[in-house]
């Protein structure tokens, strides 16, 4: 059952053996998002026994965000950092691809772009090449 905040939702989604984080963002983030997110976020980690997770993040219904969510997005990957593993990013625009690309800089996980849940949940549980 996924937790839903004002404009996450976060589930652990299982494909065969294979476990993996799910994070849908839609609305316009606010620091009030990251700090809901940030300690549920911490929670669900803690559950993963494997030390580094992958993570399905849908972007797809995300209209925008206020600088301060930015700051707070990325202290929440470089937090989190060497938790990932892969994370597939699943979204419907060009800024999202960019998006995607500059989060790619920080996060030491392999970070991909998808424009579909099917292929993006293929490649995180390694049936899918690129």
């Amino acid at each position: 059952m996924p937790t839903q905040l004002s404009n996450i939702s976060i589930e652990i989604e299982r494909c065969g053996e294979q476990f993996f984080l799910s994070l849908v963002i839609h609305g316009t983030l606010s620091h009030e998002d990251y700090l809901e997110v940030k300690p549920m976020l911490d929670e669900v980690l803690n559950k993963f026994e494997q030390a580094a997770i992958n993570t399905l993040v849908d972007i797809t219904g995300l209209d925008a965000w206020t600088l301060d969510p930015s700051w707070d997005n990325l202290q929440l990957v470089l937090g989190q950092g060497r938790e990932f593993k892969k994370i597939a990013i699943i979204g419907n625009q060009h800024w999202q691809r960019m998006l995607s690309k500059v989060g790619d800089w920080f996060i030491t996980g392999d970070v991909h772009y998808f424009e579909d849940k099917v292929p993006a949940t293929a490649w995180l549980t390694e049936s899918y090449s690129l």
